[in-house]
Parts: structure tokens; sequence; C-alpha cells
């Protein structure tokens, strides 16, 4: 092998294994897949970015390796390759960080001085997650993106929600500072502008020291499509296509441009599973939710009659069953949209082994019946069916919610803001955008809000516009509701195990009247069963009532529009539930309670 003469190479110095650029007993080993190559070399800092600086030599299987003595961490580099008489530079596809999405890699230890011994996610019927968007949750000025340390600033307000986990949106280096982050150009590197490696693991750290689950949003259907060094990578495509990263052929083509993996390749395949990887191991996350997994199964997402990816499956069960044996407590969820259980499935069973997956039969019947703007038009059976589906015979193998940031942009606006446009802070837009929280937060599964959400924000979700924090001081009152319910739902208020457990039993369902009640509770024992009664109309009920199985004493725990909530709700305290022996809905007892305009009323025994 020709050695540069600037460039110290031992031959008998051993390479480390691995991808990227490894750092190991004072040298650097690189080694990149670049199997139409013909010659690899690495420049940077170290050889005075000379093209010809470090020459890899060929591993015989599509891998190219050297070890150099003078790299260090912190150290600048790219990739050179040679093939037929083209000359093209590359950053490294491991690259731990990058200068930016068109700059150069840096070589990256990730060792960091974590403080999470013990923290492990909580049991997933214990979880509510909060989705958030790095660059606009807490945005300090409007010409500058939010950062992780300004997640990290506002920590305690979500501990004191009640939040115990959060859902970032995907924070991989992407093209420019704004981005939703479904546009990964470099998927083993962090946003530079959101604060990059140290400071998301810093940020990480600190939530699991506030008891805080962090998942990981990744994107494995599509690359890019800008800024992606992956394009034909090595100089090597077909039908003028990404090359040995991508499909060659028509199954490249995705909403997002021509960029879909080949999850034929295994070298692809690896790579997308160390990637999966990288995000627990190398910095802690709890879980993973993977975009747009329909796209990775069927070539048009599942669309009408589709053909099938089987080696997108592959890819996906591999990847599950590897996290499951060896990170039991680990969440994977599915953003698939199909209503399809195979995707929580065990892979025994032909499953593609998701610990979850987030749920459409919930979001959008509860989002279509309130934001119906005529009460005689409710169909509560909607609701029910919302309420009683699972998916694979486990209410927690679905995330149920009525906002994210697919939910409230693209041309949806927040459940208030659809319930009354121009008028979001409406009582009938902020009472029935509560019902909707209320169902999502005692619905059967794993529950899940989105940034502002609580504090009644309605502006549509968009990269470029900052949380709007001033509603939170308008809406606090709603927001200590919302607070009281996660606080029932977790247990941190007791006698509430009910709605952490798997059984529901609808009570009473009138499409006349547009009142629905239910009760959460343990399938094998009656233990701590939660009541739940919603009001679907703009009209107060007086002494209505409800058949229930018992002449148990139900105590009122939450009135949702409670004056203390908001000063324009109802003032009248609510009793608890008056036991009568009288027959309604075949029941031996009765219930009879008022019940507010739009209201919820949850009581326990």
């Amino acid at each position: 092998m020709e050695i540069d003469n600037n460039v110290t190479m031992d031959m008998d110095i051993q390479k480390s294994a691995g991808m990227g650029a490894i750092i190991a007993h004072g040298v650097v080993t690189f080694r990149v897949w670049a199997p139409h190559a013909e010659n690899v070399f690495v420049k940077g800092d170290f050889n005075d970015w000379k093209d010809d600086g470090v020459a890899l030599e060929s591993e015989s299987n599509g891998y190219w390796a050297g070890v150099t003595k003078l790299a260090k961490e912190g150290d600048e580099y790219k990739y050179v390759i040679h093939n037929n008489g083209t000359t093209y530079e590359r950053n490294d596809p491991y690259a731990f960080e990058v200068t930016n999405s068109n700059g150069n890699s840096i070589i990256r230890q990730l060792n960091f001085d974590w403080e999470d011994d013990g923290f492990q996610i909580p049991a997933w019927n214990e979880l509510v997650i909060y989705e958030l968007h790095v660059g606009t949750f807490n945005r300090k000025k409007e010409d500058q993106v939010g950062t992780f340390n300004d997640v990290i600033e506002k920590l305690p307000y979500l501990k004191e929600l009640g939040i115990n986990c959060i859902e970032l949106l995907p924070v991989a280096e992407f093209a420019g500072g704004i981005s939703w982050g479904y546009n990964p150009a470099h998927p083993f590197a962090i946003e530079q502008d959101y604060g990059g490696p140290d400071a998301f693991a810093k940020m990480v750290n600190e939530c699991h020291k506030m008891g805080i689950a962090v998942i990981m949003d990744v994107v494995y259907n599509h690359f890019g499509p800008s800024d992606v060094d992956l394009w034909q990578f090595d100089g090597w495509s077909e039908n003028d296509k990404g090359g040995i990263y991508f499909y060659n052929d028509h199954r490249s083509d995705t909403p997002w441009g021509d960029t879909r993996p080949d999850y034929g390749r295994k070298e692809v395949r690896q790579y997308l599973r160390d990637n999966a990887l990288m995000w627990i191991e190398k910095y802690h996350c709890d879980g993973l939710r993977m975009d747009a997994t329909s796209y990775i199964r069927y070539e048009g997402g599942g669309l009408g009659y589709d053909t099938e990816i089987e080696e997108g499956n592959i890819l996906m069960r591999d990847i599950n069953a590897e996290i499951k044996e060896k990170y039991p407590h680990v969440l994977t969820i599915a953003e698939d949209l199909k209503g399809d259980s195979r995707v929580t499935d065990d892979p025994i069973d032909g499953g593609l082994g998701y610990g979850s997956q987030w749920d459409m039969e919930f979001v959008h019947p509860v989002r279509e019946v309130i934001q119906d703007t005529h009460d005689d038009g409710r169909d509560l059976q909607k609701i029910v069916n919302a309420l009683e589906f699972k998916y694979s015979g486990d209410y927690f193998k679905r995330i149920v919610y009525t906002e994210s940031h697919d939910e409230v942009a693209n041309g949806k606006a927040r459940v208030p803001e659809e319930i009354q446009p121009g008028d979001a802070e409406s009582d009938f837009a902020k009472k029935r955008a509560i019902l909707g929280m209320v169902l999502t937060l005692t619905a059967p599964g794993i529950p899940m809000l989105f940034q502002g959400q609580e504090f009644i924000e309605d502006e549509y979700f968009q990269d470029t516009e900052g949380l709007d924090w001033t509603k939170l001081e308008k809406h606090t009152g709603i927001k200590n509701l919302i607070r009281d319910l996660i606080n029932l739902r977790t247990g941190k208020s007791d006698r509430s195990f009910g709605l952490r457990a798997q059984g529901i039993t609808i009570l009473h369902f009138n499409q006349d009247t547009k009142i629905l009640a239910y009760v959460r509770h343990d399938e094998n024992e009656e233990n701590e069963p939660v009541l739940i009664i919603l009001n679907f109309t703009n009209k107060n009920y007086t002494e209505y009532g409800i058949g229930v199985e018992d002449n148990s004493d139900w105590k009122l725990r939450i009135n949702s529009v409670y004056k203390e909530y908001d000063h324009a709700f109802t003032a009248e305290e609510i009793k608890d539930l008056d036991i009568e022996e009288e027959s309604t809905d075949d029941k031996k007892w009765t219930g009879f309670v008022d019940i507010p305009a739009y209201g919820a009323l949850i009581f326990t025994k």
C-alpha cells in the first residue's frame, strides 16, 4: 500500500472493527463501504487536506479500511473516492458529527459523562408521551431556532405537568437549520443548529434525572433528499438513480423524492440497524418512533392494490427483534396508520414486532366527532369504536392522540381552531378540545399530547414559528386540568389503576342525548375502576341516570368545566354520583348526576 509521506501508517497496527472513524489505542481506523470504488483516500485536518493523504485498503468485500496515528478526535475529514476517472468527495455515512449538512465530517467518540444510572422508562401502561419539535418548542428569538438547552429549560414545566416521556421530532442533521426533521442528510450526526451531539446527550441525561424518558423519531423510509452524500456514493448508479444506498429502479420512488433505501442490500440493512442501535446505546434513548413505516413495507405506502416490499419487512422485524432481545424495556413505535395489527404482532405470528403504533382508528373518528359543528350530527358510535379498538390483542399496542405534528399542519389546524375557526378560545372550542384530551388520557392505550396542546395553542404547526407560550398565561387553568388528568392517568393521584389496565366497559351511550359513559377497569379483578361520563352537547342535564353495576360509592375527581380551570366555565359544584336501586341500561342500579354542557366528569371509588 502506498503511504503519503506526511502521514505515518504502521502496517503492524491492528485495524479496529466497526464503521466510520474509530478511535482506539491512540490511532484512528477509517472504514467505509464503497464497492464500486477503484481507490479510496481520507483527507482532513491531519494531512493538510491532501486528496491522496491516507490510502485505504480494499477488504475484498466492498469495504475499504486504513489506520493512521496522526488523526485525532475533533479533526475534520472526508473520503476521496475514485471511480472510472472521476473523483468524489464524500462525508462519512457513519459520521457522528458534521460541521453542517454540506460541510465536513468530524472524528468523534460518543463518550459522555452520564448521570442516569438506574433510569428505566416507565411501564408502557403508565406512559404519557409529549411530542415536541426542538426547533420551535422553546424558541427564544424569531431569527433563531430552539436548541436542546432550550428544551432542558422547560423540563421542570413538563415534570410539573406530569409528563414522563417526551418524543422528539427527528434531530439527525438535515439540510439548513429550519426543518421538521424528516429530511435526514446525515443519519448518524446530530443537528448542529440544535446544539450537536454533546447538547443532545446532556438533554437526555437531564430528562432521565427528572424521570422523563426520551423517544427518538427516526426516518428510514427515505433519506434527504437534499445535502445527501449517500447519493451515488461511490460513483455507481443505474437509471441515473441513487447508487448503492438506494433502490435503482421504480422502488426508489417516495413522496419525498427518489430516495428509498435499498432494503435488499444487507449493507444497507446493517446501516439502518446500526443507526437504530446508536440512539439506544450511545445516547441512552428509551424508544424509537419510526416514521412512515408503510413506505418501508409497501412501494406506494399501502394505498389500494400495492406491492409489498418484503425486504423492508425483514429490516423492521430484525431491528425490533434485536432491540427486544437486548433492551426489552425500549419501546419501538411505528407510524404506520393502516390500522394493521400485523405491525405490532409478534414475528413468530408473522408480525413486525413493534411495541406499539400510532392509531388512526382513534385520532380520525375522535377529531371528526368533536369538530362537528352540529350536536345532532355527532355519532357516538364512532367514539365507542375508537375507545374499544385494539391491536394484537393489547390496548397498549396503540398510541392514542388528537394532535400530532401531522394532524396540526399540512392544511389541518389545532383542534380548537378546527372546531371554531378564528375563535379558538371560545367556550365551544375549549370545551370540545378538552373532551378530546379527556378521551385521549382515559382511553385504553398510550396517550400522547402535542406541544402546547395543554394550553390551547391554536396556531397550526410550522417549523418557522415558535410555540406561543403566552397562551399558557391565558390558559394556566386548562393546563392544570390536563395536569390533574395526567396525575390520575399515571397513578400519581390515587385510586385510578383502572386507567392503566386493559379493561373498558361501555355503560351508557345515548345517540339522542349524546351522553357517553364508560368504566376503565382491570379485566381480572375489581381494582380501582374509573368512571368517565362525557356530554357531547351544549346542554346541561340535571339528575341524569346512568346504569351502574352496584351501589358503590363513586366520588367525583375531575369536572372538566369546573370554574377553577377557566373563568368562563360552570361555577356550580357537581356532586358525587347518587346511587339508587332503579333499573337503567339493563343494570339494577342507577347513578344520578348533573352533567354540564360539553363537560367531562371522572369518578373513582
